[in-house]
């Protein structure tokens, strides 16, 4: 992984304009407000919480942030442009990547061929290309390949490159899907509950490599039912709770809240 400079500290997170910005989000599913009237923001390198019980909204939010649904109304900037109705290669090409609570890699291509999916751009892909300019193409492609095992080594995966990504565990799938995000070099990742399914072990190396990024510079949201991980990543955390915003703040005092636990425990729908 490059060198880059490390995240600014809270003041300067503060005093730093939204990356994302996304305001009076409402996703409607039939008669249901699956995100009803949601408000987020992400500033660049922040590493923040969305917290909520089952039911809530978070994924669904994720999903408007990252391009694959578009909101039924309200507004969605990255870096101050409009993006509500942009699809999700578009968000990835404006620096928004994200992951899933499930992985879902390419079962029967290698490791290594996973990770090359996620490349934004490549001469070769545009076939008048390979015959105009090959030694382009080449050096692109061996670029991408000297980047994959790179981030391969990042997450600890360099032994598996040729190895079928089917034969990987829940929690070695997780790191592969980061690394494949990070091929697109996104300057946010939204992270879908890394820590779910995943063994004691790697969690650690989930949460040391997302420390990493964030110190990097990449700004984060993560989504996630484990509280310890939460208050040990994230300076701030949101609440949503039936598909509204509920409050934010620290970890600490957020778990404290009165309405947040009134939330957890009040028979929010599973």
């Amino acid at each position: 992984m490059p060198n880059t400079p490390a995240h600014n500290g809270p003041k300067d997170i503060e005093a730093q304009p939204p990356l994302i910005e996304a305001r009076d989000l409402v996703r409607k599913f039939g008669g249901v407000r699956a995100v009803d009237g949601m408000s987020i923001t992400l500033r660049r390198g922040e590493m923040a919480g969305l917290i909520g019980p089952n039911g809530a909204g978070k994924t669904t939010l994720f999903n408007l942030l990252a391009g694959s649904l578009k909101p039924n109304s309200g507004s969605i900037r990255i870096v101050g442009r409009e993006v509500a109705q942009e699809g999700p290669e578009r968000r990835i090409a404006r620096g928004v990547g994200r992951t899933f609570q499930i992985p879902r890699p390419f079962a029967e291509m290698t490791v290594l061929e996973n990770v090359l999916t996620g490349g934004q751009d490549q001469a070769g892909e545009h076939i008048w290309k390979n015959f105009l300019r090959p030694g382009r193409v080449a050096a692109q492609e061996k670029a991408a390949v000297e980047k994959a095992r790179a981030l391969l080594d990042f997450v600890t995966l360099s032994a598996l490159e040729h190895e079928p990504a089917r034969v990987l565990s829940g929690g070695q799938r997780k790191l592969l899907e980061l690394a494949r995000i990070l091929m697109a070099d996104p300057e946010a990742i939204l992270l879908d509950e890394p820590a779910a399914g995943v063994n004691p072990s790697l969690l650690e190396l989930i949460i040391d490599r997302v420390l990493e990024l964030n110190a990097q510079g990449k700004s984060i949201l993560l989504i996630e039912h484990n509280m310890e991980m939460v208050a040990r990543l994230c300076g701030r955390v949101v609440v949503m709770a039936t598909g509204k915003y509920l409050t934010e703040g620290a970890p600490d005092v957020v778990a404290r809240d009165p309405a947040v636990i009134e939330a957890y425990l009040g028979g929010v729908a599973a």
